[in-house]
């Protein structure tokens, strides 16, 4: 009897928790002016259709998302300016928490601006982070939306995908210095579900700097470049014929804009990447293919 007035006990004490925690984000004012320091964030709400909600941005969210292209600027994701951002008068400022921008973090706090800091590192924390950014700007809706639609296409290749072959792959960030996908982070599981074998999860960390030597010894099946370089990646990787993945030619140029982003456009990252890996030919339920 003790013992079950015991577990009757802490399952009150549970749910008294996730009361108080709802009425806390209940509690949360609608934000109205916003400042984003990333350009995930920045894609977000405007995906959400919070653009309105946005009076500044960082550098690189002006150059990457042309919706916010004509906001204030308030310096880059290293080099944030607290005066632009003061003067801006926002409700909000979202930023990543960086080694960087925890320290602009404390200087934001320290003039009395609401923070709000977000890591979207694994698959699933870039979901929260959709639906966290869609509650603090009153777009619940949209952003319950947008995750059910990520649910589904990634159901539905995992579906495609599960009867073929799973190649082994390296996703390259960037050849010099080479940086690839790790162990951890949204795009080691965004390789799993598109029916792939990530040899850079083998390094550990969630984008780790790897070398030549390692790639060559890995003996990659599939190489995904998303690198930047003007330079074609099946004319770069060429250097390297023992590569399997350059003997069978599929070396593979991805758009980083595309793939890379922790963003809300998850499904249609998801549907490029299986087809990068198994072809274009990829048979997938229509409406889970943009």
């Amino acid at each position: 009897m003790r013992a079950v007035r015991r577990k009757l006990a802490i399952a009150c004490a549970a749910l008294a928790l996730v009361f108080a925690a709802s009425a806390a984000r209940a509690g949360e004012p609608i934000a109205r002016r916003v400042v984003s320091m990333n350009p995930s964030f920045t894609r977000i709400l405007v995906a959400l259709g919070a653009r309105d909600a946005l009076v500044g941005v960082d550098d690189f969210s002006a150059k990457a998302e042309p919706a916010v292209a004509n906001l204030p600027r308030v310096g880059g994701l290293y080099s944030p300016s607290l005066e632009a951002v003061v003067a801006l008068q926002p409700d909000l400022v979202v930023l990543l928490p960086t080694v960087e921008q925890r320290d602009f973090q404390q200087r934001l706090t320290g003039v009395a601006l609401p923070v709000l800091a977000l890591d979207p590192v694994g698959f699933d924390d870039v979901l929260a982070t959709i639906e966290t950014l869609g509650a603090r700007v009153g777009k619940q809706d949209a952003a319950r939306a947008r995750v059910a639609e990520i649910h589904r296409t990634r159901d539905a290749v995992r579906a495609a995908v599960a009867s073929r072959p799973m190649p082994r792959a390296i996703f390259v960030l960037q050849r010099e210095p080479l940086f690839v996908v790790g162990r951890g982070s949204f795009l080691d599981e965004m390789l799993a579900i598109a029916g792939a074998r990530n040899l850079g999860a083998e390094l550990g960390e969630p984008w780790p700097r790897a070398s030549l030597e390692w790639c060559v010894a890995a003996a990659p099946d599939v190489i995904l470049d998303s690198d930047s370089d003007p330079k074609p990646a099946p004319a770069y990787w060429k250097r390297w014929p023992s590569l399997p993945a350059v003997a069978s030619g599929r070396v593979v140029a991805v758009d980083a804009g595309e793939l890379t982003l922790p963003g809300p456009d998850l499904d249609r990252a998801l549907v490029r990447l299986a087809r990068a890996l198994h072809g274009d030919a990829l048979l997938l339920d229509p409406a889970s293919a943009p």
